[in-house]
This record gives structure tokens, sequence and C-alpha cells, in this order.
């Protein structure tokens, strides 16, 4: 079939993440979120989980092969404009991302440091955390720690808003080029995030906070909210913004909603656009 034929293209976003059995986080996640944004969702799986709504049970993490024939699999024939980075559980694991980055030249990439499960269950090597600051931070544009990750690196407790500023920084002195911190674990009827850039940008953003148990996956579904607003061709605030309002309407639309006897997922369909369109180059 001639290609004059074809003369649009959806935008297209890859999750390289951890799957999640439950489908509320984790790469499942990931594709209910590009899916309603109107993006075409692909997947690099970088370990099999075996978890619900009250925790995780099993971890089989994906040989790096593997991995590397994934990404390479759909870079090479689909393409890709944006990439959401979750659960790398390895050091080889991580080192196999940040090779394929340079190997494919990705630049819009969101990296969500995914650390510790809802749950509480660990969901990364300690020797993987230093491999990843180093090799990842660099690489991606936007770095999404919650206040539990943030903390697990920088190597102290964040409890108020002045803590999140101090650790936002020091992750920018690190390498990432921005910080999205997201304050949602500190206490209040306030949630505040913290958007840092390495030009000087500070951006303190709030909403009231949602009483609902299900906010499993609200991380995952963020970042690739996030991932899916660069894909768009959105600036980095407006694809945070976006994203924030994304994911605050999916919480309320499934704050009532009872999936499973733990912490449920969002409504992540609960406004679906259709797929966006952008022009063949």
């Amino acid at each position: 079939m001639s290609n004059d034929l074809f003369v649009f293209e959806y935008p297209r976003v890859l999750s390289i993440a951890g799957s999640d059995s439950g489908g509320g986080a984790g790469i499942q996640a990931d594709l209910k979120t590009f899916a309603a944004l109107g993006c075409y969702g692909m997947t690099a799986i970088t370990a099999l989980t075996a978890q619900n709504t009250q925790g995780v049970r099993a971890i089989h993490g994906v040989p790096p092969d593997i991995l590397r024939h994934q990404i390479d699999a759909v870079i090479e024939d689909i393409g890709v404009d944006a990439v959401k980075i979750g659960m790398l559980h390895a050091p080889e694991i991580v080192l196999a991302v940040a090779e394929a980055i340079d190997r494919h030249a990705l630049r819009k990439i969101v990296l969500d440091p995914v650390m510790v499960a809802t749950s509480g269950a660990v969901l990364i090597d300690n020797p993987a955390i230093a491999v990843l600051e180093r090799e990842l931070f660099p690489r991606a544009v936007l770095v999404t720690p919650n206040l539990d990750e943030a903390a697990l690196l920088v190597g102290r407790p964040l409890r108020n808003a002045q803590d999140m500023e101090r650790a936002a920084n020091e992750l920018l002195a690190r390498g990432a080029h921005a910080v999205l911190l997201k304050g949602g674990h500190l206490p209040g009827d306030t949630v505040i995030d913290l958007l840092v850039t390495a030009q000087g940008g500070k951006h303190w953003m709030q909403a009231p906070r949602i009483q609902s148990p299900n906010t499993h996956g609200t991380g995952c579904t963020l970042s690739s909210a996030i991932a899916a607003g660069l894909a768009l061709g959105q600036p980095l605030l407006e694809a945070v913004e976006m994203a924030r309002a994304y994911v605050r309407a999916a919480m309320l639309a499934g704050a009532q909603v009872k999936t499973g006897a733990g912490g449920g997922p969002l409504n992540h369909g609960h406004a679906p656009v259709p797929m966006r369109l952008k022009p063949l180059v």
C-alpha cells in the first residue's frame, strides 16, 4: 500500500514500567490514561507483579534482554513521542533503559521513581536507587517522586513545605532537569505539589484533599498523563497542570466505587476523548 495514503498518526506514548495484575497501577493504569487522553499507548514491561487492592504478593523481574527487545521493537516500527518510566527494580534494568534512551535518542521522558507501593511493599533493590539517580535523572525532562520516595532519595523525612522545597532543589542539584514533588502524604485538608526546574522556575500547586480510599495508582496515572501531555505538544507546566486536573477528576469519579477489599483504583475512563490525530511528517 502506498505511503501517500497515510496523512495522520496518533500521538504515541511508551510506558516502561511494571505490570499490576490488579489493574489499578503500573502499565495497566498507564494504558488506560493514555487512551483516556487520546494517545496511542505502548508498553515495555520491566517486571510482573502479583498484586491486588490489598498489596503485592510477588515480583518477577523481566530479563534485561527481553526489556531491550520490547523497547526496540515498538520504537523501530511505531515510533514514540513521549516516554513514561515507572518501576525499575534492579540496576541492570535501569542500565538497559538508559542505554535504550541513548540508542533511540529519546527526549520527552517522564521518570516516576517508583520505590514503595501504596501498600508499603518495596519495589526496588537498594543498589538500583543510586544507579537510577545517576543514569536517569539527567536523561528525563521531569522526575515525579512522592514524599516517601523523595525522603528515601535525600535520606531524611520530609514533614512540611519547607522540607519539600529543600529536597526538590537537592534533586535538581543531583542532575534532574525538573522535579514535581508530590505532597499528598502531608497531613491536612489541602494537598500541595511543587514543580521546580533547573532554570529557576518554582510553581506551588494546591487543591482540596479528596476523601477516598481509592488512591491506588495515582502516581502512575499522574506521570502517564504528563507524558501524554508532552506527546500532545504541551509545554511542561501545561502538561503538569492538565495531568493534575485529570487525576483529580478520576479520583472524584471513582471515590464511591468499591473495587476489592483494599485501596481501589481511580476511574480512568470518566471522560475519555477520541484518539487525537497529528499530521504525518
